[in-house]
């Protein structure tokens, strides 16, 4: 008897919509409506007698079998994408794509990209973004960029740098509230929350047997949270890459001389363990490796 199979166009319409967290995104990158996108995850849903989605207002989340299901059909879309064809016309070709944290992009990546395009200019690069610490599954990227613990079972995964991280505050907030002489002295202090840096390792370098701060405004995005000290929010912490032009300007101040000297998250390489890469991904590997091994 002859299996039915999912159509194709469902499955790329399950997969777009799984990337970006959104029905109204994946139809543009499909040139569809909407409604048509909607309509194929029906059919595919239909066709699985299972739920891929669970739909909240303009956003969707993944349920428990749609998260198992798209690794299978991500395998199954590159298996089919990555098939040679001898006819087909193969001058752009030479292509990685790469997925980045936002922050990563545009203090490191964007100012240091030229230097590759310069040394491979036939190499197309396309770029996209996504949010560290909450989807954890390797895209259809050929490589990616996260900021995490390094912990990602079956992959390859290069540590990029190691950079301190360190308190900062803007000079209005720091008129609000009395002088910071010493780390004990942000108990008068708003402290800003992110997981992407927390609070608690910084303390113990710092001889604070405090608990990581369980109130306030949290952000969970590098470059907001820097904005937000910027913006008079209360006290963060971040790094030089990221810091350095904001203290530079005077718009936010480094504050005392302690530095979390090896901090818990940092910025990983991570890309598929296979038997061949292509070589213009090993290029550009190479390139990210020796890029930010010196910066």
């Amino acid at each position: 008897m002859a299996t039915r199979l999912p159509p194709v166009h469902a499955l790329s319409a399950f997969e777009a919509a799984a990337r970006f967290g959104s029905f109204a995104v994946a139809a543009e990158e499909l040139c569809i409506t909407p409604s048509a996108l909607s309509h194929r995850i029906r059919l595919l849903e239909e066709h699985l007698c299972e739920r891929v989605f669970v739909r909240e207002g303009r956003s969707v989340t993944l349920t428990e079998f749609g998260r198992r299901y798209l690794d299978v059909v991500r395998a199954a879309l590159r298996t089919l994408s990555d098939f040679p064809l001898p006819n087909k016309v193969t001058q752009n070709q030479m292509r990685v794509k790469v997925t980045l944290p936002p922050t990563f992009a545009r203090y490191m990546f964007m100012p240091r990209l030229s230097s590759f395009t310069a040394l491979h200019p036939d190499i197309e690069i396309e770029v996209y973004l996504f949010v560290p610490l909450y989807d954890l599954s390797l895209s259809e990227s050929d490589v990616e960029v996260r900021f995490g613990a390094g912990e990602y079972p079956n992959l390859v995964t290069h540590k990029l740098f190691i950079e301190p991280s360190f308190a900062v505050g803007s000079p209005a907030y720091l008129k609000t509230i009395p002088p910071l002489n010493t780390p004990a002295d942000l108990r008068h202090a708003r402290l800003l929350r992110s997981a992407l840096e927390p609070w608690q390792p910084w303390f113990e370098v710092a001889g604070l047997n405090w608990a990581e701060p369980a109130h306030g405004l949290r952000v969970d995005d590098l470059g907001l949270l820097l904005e937000a000290v910027k913006h008079g929010h209360g006290i963060g912490l971040t790094r030089q890459h990221f810091a350095q032009d904001l203290i530079r300007s005077g718009e936010v101040v480094k504050l005392f001389d302690t530095q979390l000297a090896t901090p818990p998250h940092a910025y990983y390489l991570v890309h598929e363990a296979q038997p061949s890469i292509r070589p213009e991904v090993q290029l550009f590997i190479e390139w990210m490796q020796s890029t930010y091994q010196h910066s």
